[in-house]
């Protein structure tokens, strides 16, 4: 977890809140947050803030480094119980459509998404 918190402070610093690998790095760091204690996701989602509407609006709802976020966030709210499957079915159906249905991530989120049943299942900590 310093690793990446000192990751997202460089990136920070260096780039600025609104450049693509600053987004990303938010992204890997809120996730990170959340699969290291599912059961207490509060910290991910202060981490995350606004990353995914920030990524829409300056990379666009389509890119990759966009659905990665919005994938780390809807997972944070199914761990939070805020947001359900289906939110992050849809960013899935959007990561096939872009990056196509045997890319990683689109078949990580969509195990992920599976997995969401069990509310605390062991795909969350993918």
């Amino acid at each position: 977890e310093p690793l990446y918190r000192e990751a997202l402070d460089g990136t920070r610093e260096t780039l600025g809140d609104r450049h693509m690998y600053t987004l990303g790095s938010i992204g890997n760091y809120a996730d990170l947050l959340c699969r290291r204690d599912p059961v207490h996701p509060n910290r991910a989602r202060t981490a995350m803030g606004d990353a995914p509407e920030v990524a829409r609006e300056v990379l666009g709802a389509d890119h990759p480094v966009s659905l990665l976020i919005e994938a780390q966030a809807a997972r944070i709210g199914i761990a939070l119980g805020v947001a359900g499957r289906t939110v992050l079915r849809q960013v899935v159906a959007r990561m096939e459509a872009v990056l196509g249905p045997e890319h990683p991530q689109t078949r990580k989120y969509k195990l992920v998404c599976e997995s969401a049943a069990g509310r605390f299942g062991g795909l969350l900590r993918m």
